[in-house]
């Protein structure tokens, strides 16, 4: 499959979430969301930092997630479910070290590839899905159901799928997790090739569900173990224009806390309109939120909303890592308790760092507020890419704070879900920088590309020129207007305006103050004076004026680089600091340090240089400081040296072998630790109690 597809795929991006990837589908629905995402088909990334981003991804990440789905039998499950069908009497026996959810590592490989397929037709490719597909399509029971890990060998099925259907759903089983996944994959291909090959399976399997699982007689009173079904309901119900599966979604969330488990873990503590913690395992808890979001929206259901609001809130001051992770432990790769915020042992899923755009991303489109793209932005440019190598070939599946060197990128894990999850989301990038709000335009992320968009059903174009986020200088171009008079809104970044997260739980703690700078220029360079510049409420500059081809917004962002402290409760980081400039967070990596990084105080007001340099192929900025460092010399007396400390963009560490890595660092002589931190382990392959 590599040699297939290796130089032929040709970069695509796919906007994953569910409202806006279906917008031309049956008009009779309910608006959903009061703003609208401009879709990822309409944004042609050009080049800059993301561009690299999605060039990985396209020749290398998606490759190889469908050339491990050979190499791990991931197919086999399938080709083995279809024979049973064919003839009862041939049974295979599960293979040890599989889980009940591999069949959604193919799912996702399929959605990521489609909306390659979407915008640079490729026919080899196409060929190859569509014989994935049939692969698929042929373990389905005549029923709908299918799930391999049953179907396979129904007398002796996999020890978490349970003597019967949905028996162990609560539990282990992934029956409608898998569901959630083909559902999603299914429409993606759909909206890609036109063909319904994959949709009318999905279909079938959802058909499957709403008969099988609810609330009346017969029928299993379940919800899920994983939550995500309940996001691809909503998307079900809005192609289809079947109200069933939109039904479905809310019964899934209506029932929760109210069937046979009711643990934390799986979010079943107690009914969700009732939440306000985040708690629990951090994947399943940000896809359940989303979920919330997307009934929330298409319902109607304003306790929905408060929920959320109140668990984001708990989030965002007291759960959230400085590098836009979430997910504290490892025991249930979960949610700590409030200020609990360990470095070295923090857990940050890839996946849930994932789940942390889809939810902050649905929260600005229900309440239009710039905070919630604030803490997108950070988990986008750090906890998130973090998790792919910058060649796009091997991955994090916790994302660590801290290290002793134990902790080093795979090629891929038994437990795959984070490599085929980053596989789908990294082309969707370009869905996340526009919006539109009757005749507001929001601009969201700063990155080169051309945008053809509507505005009260009238095409306006635009482009930006930026080496964001390297520098904070953006020109955002009108190069069409056929909508007359509207308003650009233009996020202003917290991190620009000295806030470095929608709470306390972190502040700017030296002397720099960031600012910002906007400027409106006709076609002939000359400044606009007939536009009106306010800095509204929501956190946007916003400029009403009846845009001209031409017309310039030159936008400038202070980036210095400035040190931060975390609230006081944090006890992991009392002491030390950590370095932002824009949205990256940066690291001390053992490759540019030859001393131990625990044993070395920056200064209260420290000075930063920045430099440039090549990790993996890739250029990244890098930024210098003076430091002391603590050591003790040969006859055991304490001694202070004076020492440079080089810094590197979190996102980019472990590319240069096994070695001590921080991202907070000692400022008070209480943080020093002058002998090296006794290592840590973790498993790192991801996998605890369930996917």
């Amino acid at each position: 499959m590599k040699q297939i597809m290796s130089n032929k795929i040709s970069l695509v991006v796919f906007f994953a979430l569910c409202i806006s990837a279906v917008a031309h589908a049956e008009s009779k629905q309910s608006a959903g969301y009061p703003i609208t995402p401009v879709p990822f088909t309409s944004v042609k990334v050009s080049d800059g930092f993301w561009g690299q981003r999605l060039q990985a991804a396209r020749t290398v990440t998606v490759p190889l997630a469908f050339s491990k789905c050979e190499e791990t039998g991931r197919y086999t499950n399938f080709e083995n479910a279809a024979a049973h069908l064919l003839d009862t009497s041939k049974v295979f026996e599960i293979k040890q070290g599989t889980f009940s959810f591999d069949d959604t590592d193919p799912y996702k490989t399929i959605e990521g590839a489609s909306y390659l397929l979407q915008t640079y037709p490729d026919k080899q490719l196409e060929h190859y899905v569509d014989s994935v597909i049939a692969i698929i399509g042929r373990a389905q029971e005549p029923d709908g159901y299918l799930y391999t890990s049953r179907t396979q060998n129904p007398q002796a099925p996999h020890p978490w799928a349970g003597e019967r259907r949905w028996v162990k759903e609560e539990d282990l089983s992934h029956e409608l997790y898998n569901l959630g996944h083909m559902v999603e994959a299914a429409i993606a291909h759909y909206q890609a090739t036109g063909k319904r090959t994959f949709l009318d399976i999905a279909i079938r399997y959802a058909d499957c569900v709403c008969r099988e699982v609810g609330p009346g007689a017969g029928q299993a009173r379940v919800v899920p173990g994983h939550q995500i079904a309940e996001m691809a309901l909503a998307k079900l119900y809005l192609v289809t224009g079947d109200k069933k599966y939109l039904d479905e979604a809310k019964f899934l969330l209506d029932e929760r806390g109210k069937t046979t488990i009711t643990h934390s873990y799986s979010q079943a503590h107690k009914p969700v309109i009732e939440q306000d913690e985040a708690v629990g395992h951090a994947v399943r808890a940000a896809y359940m939120y989303a979920g919330m979001a997307d009934v929330a929206a298409l319902t109607g259901d304003s306790a929905y909303v408060k929920a959320i609001d109140r668990i984001w809130e708990n989030i965002v001051s007291k759960k959230l890592y400085i590098t836009g992770g979430i997910g504290a432990t490892n025991q249930g790769e979960a949610f700590g308790r409030n200020y609990e915020l360990p470095n070295m042992t923090a857990y940050c899923e890839t996946c849930a760092a994932i789940g942390n755009v889809y939810v902050n991303h649905r929260l600005f489109l229900l309440h239009g507020e710039s905070k919630y793209y604030d803490v997108l932005e950070r988990s986008l440019y750090n906890g998130l890419i973090s998790g792919m190598s910058l060649d796009g070939g091997a991955f994090f599946y916790p994302n660590p704070l801290a290290s002793e060197g134990q902790h080093q990128r795979q090629p891929w894990f038994g437990c795959a879900c984070c490599p085929s999850n980053i596989c789908r989301f990294i082309p969707s990038i370009p869905g996340y920088v526009y919006a539109v709000k009757e005749q507001n335009v929001f601009v969201n992320l700063f990155l080169p590309n051309q945008c053809a968009l509507d505005v009260n059903g009238k095409r306006v174009k635009l482009s930006q020129k930026t080496s964001y986020p390297w520098d904070g200088d953006i020109t955002l171009t009108v190069d069409e207007n056929r909508a007359g008079e509207f308003s650009l809104k233009i996020r202003v970044p917290g991190w620009a305006d000295n806030q470095v997260v929608p709470s306390d739980l972190y502040s700017f703690c030296d002397s720099h103050a960031a600012g910002y700078s906007f400027r409106v220029t006709t076609s002939d360079g000359k400044i606009a004076t007939t536009s009106r510049l306010e800095r509204t409420g929501d956190g946007y500059m916003t400029m009403k004026r009846k845009w001209k081809k031409g017309d310039r917004v030159e936008i400038h962002f202070d980036m210095p680089a400035r040190t931060v402290r975390a609230h006081k409760a944090v006890r992991a980081d009392v002491g030390r600091v950590c370095v932002l400039r824009g949205p990256l967070v940066y690291c001390a990596e053992h490759p540019d340090n030859s001393f131990n990084l625990n044993s070395a105080l920056v200064s209260r007001q420290p000075s930063f240089t920045m430099s440039e340099t090549s990790i993996a192929g890739t250029q990244v900025k890098t930024l210098q400081t003076l430091v002391q460092t603590l050591s003790y010399d040969d006859a055991g007396r304490l001694t202070i040296s004076d020492a440079t400390l080089t810094l590197i963009p979190y996102y980019a560490w472990a590319h240069r072998g096994r070695g001590q890595m921080a991202v907070w660092l000692p400022q008070d002589v209480s943080a020093i630790s002058i002998e090296k931190a006794e290592v840590v382990k973790q498993k790192d392959n991801g996998f605890f109690s369930g996917e």
